[in-house]
């Protein structure tokens, strides 16, 4: 893909729906009894990855008229599946699927693509083992393809190293076929929809600050889930009306929850002029539509507990540091260089390619904006966050830029490109 500068943005867009949302969506309905019915659902591969592999153990997923139909087979109702359960690029189904398979009464064998070969395990290898769970790392690295025996489970309280929502979903879920009370604290709080959803679902979850406690349950009830859109790939649109000219974009139906919504926090510190209206609750989750216009940019210090909020969303904050006065500096993001890509290393090289002021830490990234960016060739590295936060900054620099590996956009968000395109 190639672009160049544009002179403005204007108009309206409906971001597709949460990617976290829709994966628990379809992972809490094929474990509840009855059916449920998921609205907004987002087709990305990677939540593609996980119908999948739930269709594999026995479970009837439909989809038509924008609905995802799921006829539960209940907690302790899957079957063994016949082939290695294939993950695809996602790290949610890897990592939430895992703390199921822990508890059922069947081997199994968890993998995904050449990323999430390489990608940190042990980090739910280690509780889930606490818990009496069998889960073998086959090469011996830490990392998928994991054999699961699934067993009989403990409950535990987990004093998690790092705020990560896959950690936490994967206990929590493991949970759901323990012994007792599952606890779960972490060192920040991160994304909470595990938690609300599970409620939904009829399960005992209680929470307190950074920690979660979840009692072992007898059965989950199916649902009706409308997924807010998805604030991640909304970040995109945000930074692109706040640094092309003379932008006014309107972005319909996204998910502000407090967990995620750092991304908001940050650019408006910076200055950005975003406005929520249409506030509401949608599914147990706060929705929003977001106004953005063109705003004078300075530079921020991110780091500590909202780090957890908006990791996703660090890409495009980084280009968005690049068009604002003064420094920005991104610390306690170490958590960027076990995503898809080094996010921290990816960033910093292409963006040096653009002629940023940019230089790599060990836990983030230092930022002196205000310095023009020019075209480059753009390396991907098949990490659909780095290729979107690409195509914003080309909308804002002098001459040309390519894309090489545009199309992984397709993991969170297919209709990424002809979106951008209806607003200019």
């Amino acid at each position: 893909m190639r672009f160049s500068r544009i002179k403005r943005l204007r108009g309206e867009i409906a971001v597709p729906g949460d990617k976290s949302i829709s994966h628990r969506a379809v992972m809490f309905g094929a474990l509840a009894d009855g059916t449920t019915e998921i609205t907004n659902f987002l087709r990305g591969a990677d939540c593609l990855s996980t119908i999948s592999c739930f269709r594999q153990m026995g479970v009837s997923i439909k989809e038509g008229n924008g609905t995802v139909t799921i006829q539960g087979k209940g907690l302790y109702g899957l079957s063994a599946p016949s082939s290695w359960l294939d993950t695809g690029n996602s790290g949610t189904t890897t990592r939430l699927i895992s703390g199921i398979l822990s508890g059922q009464p069947f081997e199994s064998v968890v993998n995904g693509d050449s990323s999430i070969q390489t990608r940190p395990m042990n980090r739910i290898i280690q509780p889930l083992s606490q818990m009496g769970a069998h889960i073998t790392s086959l090469r011996g690295n830490g990392c998928a393809p994991l054999r699961i025996q699934g067993t009989g489970l403990h409950a535990i309280h987990y004093e998690s190293p790092v705020a990560s929502a896959q950690v936490k979903s994967s206990i929590l879920l493991a949970g759901l076929y323990a012994d007792g009370p599952t606890t779960v604290t972490e060192p920040y709080l991160s994304r909470n929809h595990s938690e609300i959803m599970l409620r939904m679902f009829g399960a005992d979850v209680t929470s307190s600050g950074a920690t979660v406690t979840i009692q072992p349950a007898p059965s989950l009830t199916g649902q009706r889930i409308h997924v807010p859109g998805d604030i991640s790939s909304a970040a995109y649109f945000l930074a692109a009306g706040l640094i092309v000219p003379d932008s006014e974009i309107l972005i319909k139906h996204v998910g502000v929850n407090p967990t995620r919504d750092g991304v908001l926090r940050v650019f408006r510190e910076m200055g950005g002029d975003i406005t929520l209206l249409n506030e509401k609750t949608d599914s147990g989750e706060p929705t929003a539509d977001l106004l953005v216009r063109t705003s004078d940019l300075h530079g921020v210090t991110i780091g500590g507990s909202i780090i957890p909020t908006l990791i996703d969303e660090i890409p495009i904050i980084a280009v968005l540091a690049c068009f604002a006065r003064g420094t920005t500096i991104i610390k306690n993001a170490q958590e960027l260089k076990v995503k898809e890509s080094n996010r921290i290393d990816v960033m910093v090289k292409n963006l040096s390619a653009m002629g940023a002021h940019i230089r790599a830490t060990d836990d983030g990234m230092i930022i002196e904006g205000g310095h023009p960016l020019r075209g480059a060739l753009i390396d991907s590295r098949l990490d659909h966050r780095i290729a979107m936060s690409f195509a914003i900054a080309a909308l804002a620099a002098d001459g040309e830029t390519e894309i090489k590996g545009a199309d992984c956009v397709t993991i969170s968000y297919p209709g990424f490109y002809e979106d951008l395109e209806t607003l200019m």
